[in-house]
């Protein structure tokens, strides 16, 4: 079931780079948490690769529990990775976007970050397949715009390297190239990467931000105005607060893990 669009709150700029808010109500985002969000912050479908794997083996009694301990839920998840798994399902569902590769099959230990753009992947728009690109942010910061938008790991300068900076483009198409042999997307990756090695700036880029305060346009008005100067013609961006009922952000890792552990809410 696709998550909630949300109600539009406001709408800001024009191309090449918009920008937009959206708020949703506690029902939308209970719904979220307990199904795609789910889904996606838990992996299920690597998890059930895994099971599919192992299951064509002889397993005995130990070694199957062992494989049911390694596919529990965690006792914990950070509330900036249940804000994540949001952004992305939003984005799967009302953007026409695929982000085949779940980063936490990238993880060498639970809990840790890793570098590069949170959003790597592929979108379809009236002329076929194209890279999408992006980055993510949370925050209840009461401040406008919150302070998640500025310095060297801010928003703005983010979205900016990756507008900017080819190299950064380049390892994004690398890292997404490396996943794609054998995998049921790669006529996609193939039409797409077609594309971005025609010109380089084509592409979708993606600034996203869940925010559990009441909705302002300031949040997002300065950001669409500076990403929209210099900006290639090619490259296009856009820019999304989504906004959840108030105090709703700490303690969500929490919520998701007890939904999951009793099986409901």
């Amino acid at each position: 079931m696709k998550v909630s669009l949300g109600k539009m709150v406001y709408s800001l700029g024009n191309p090449p780079c918009t920008g937009a808010g959206f708020k949703w109500s506690t029902n939308d985002l209970n719904k979220a948490l307990e199904g795609k969000v789910s889904s996606i912050l838990f992996d299920d479908e690597g998890a059930e690769n895994i099971q599919q794997m192992m299951g064509t083996a002889e397993l005995a009694h130990f070694e199957q529990a062992a494989l049911n301990r390694i596919r529990t839920i965690p006792k914990s998840i950070e509330d900036w990775r249940v804000a994540q798994a949001i952004a992305i399902a939003w984005l799967t569902d009302h953007r026409q976007c695929l982000f085949p590769w779940n980063d936490s099959r990238d993880q060498r230990k639970r809990g840790s970050s890793l570098p590069g753009a949170d959003l790597v992947g592929l979108i379809t728009d009236s002329l076929g397949e194209r890279f999408a690109f992006g980055e993510i942010k949370s925050s209840s910061d009461t401040n406008r715009p919150p302070t998640v938008m500025y310095g060297q790991s801010g928003l703005l300068k983010q979205i900016q390297d990756i507008r900017d900076l080819p190299s950064v483009r380049d390892d994004l198409f690398k890292y997404l190239g490396h996943r794609a042999r054998n995998a049921s997307w790669i006529h996609r990756f193939q039409e797409a990467g077609k594309r971005y090695l025609a010109n380089k700036s084509d592409v979708q880029l993606f600034g996203f931000l869940v925010r559990d305060v009441a909705p302002n346009d300031s949040d997002l008005k300065v950001q669409v105005s500076h990403l929209g100067e210099k900006c290639p013609e090619e490259t296009h961006i856009e820019m999304v607060a989504l906004y959840l009922p108030p105090s709703h952000l700490k303690g969500i890792g929490l919520v998701i893990v007890n939904t999951q552990s009793e099986g409901g809410p």
